[in-house]
């Protein structure tokens, strides 16, 4: 069973950093792209990053030059870590794995297996 939890949310102030973490079970990470994605009230669920198999990444233009996301193979966890955050980054973050993918595919949809999310809240 694939299972994937994400932890590390909270409340910060607009310019802080948090770090969000992704352990998977039941799946290799470095045998599928993970990505991380967010969704605010009233809005819809929307692409933030991913990481490839490869290790090729992408991101959404709106966190771009802050956010990273990252992989540790040993500890089967990605990571997703986010600086000078702004309000408009508050959101449910959930990171998701796509099966199969080629080596360096860096989707933005078609994700096989979610997280339940975690909150950030980010003040002015």
């Amino acid at each position: 069973q694939v299972r994937l939890v994400e932890s590390g949310g909270g409340l910060a102030q607009a310019g802080a950093s948090l770090r969000l973490s992704c352990a998977i079970s039941g799946l290799t990470v470095s045998s599928c792209a993970m990505g991380w994605f967010r969704q605010a009230p009233g809005k819809e669920r929307e692409f933030v990053a991913v990481i490839s198999r490869g290790g090729t990444t992408s991101y959404a233009d709106s966190v771009r030059g802050r956010f990273t996301i990252s992989r540790d193979n040993a500890k089967n966890t990605v990571y997703l870590q986010m600086n000078n955050l702004k309000p408009e980054d508050t959101a449910v973050y959930y990171c998701a794995a796509a099966v199969p993918t080629t080596y360096y595919a860096t989707p933005s949809r078609g994700y096989n297996y979610w997280g339940q999310g975690t909150q950030v809240t980010v003040s002015s």
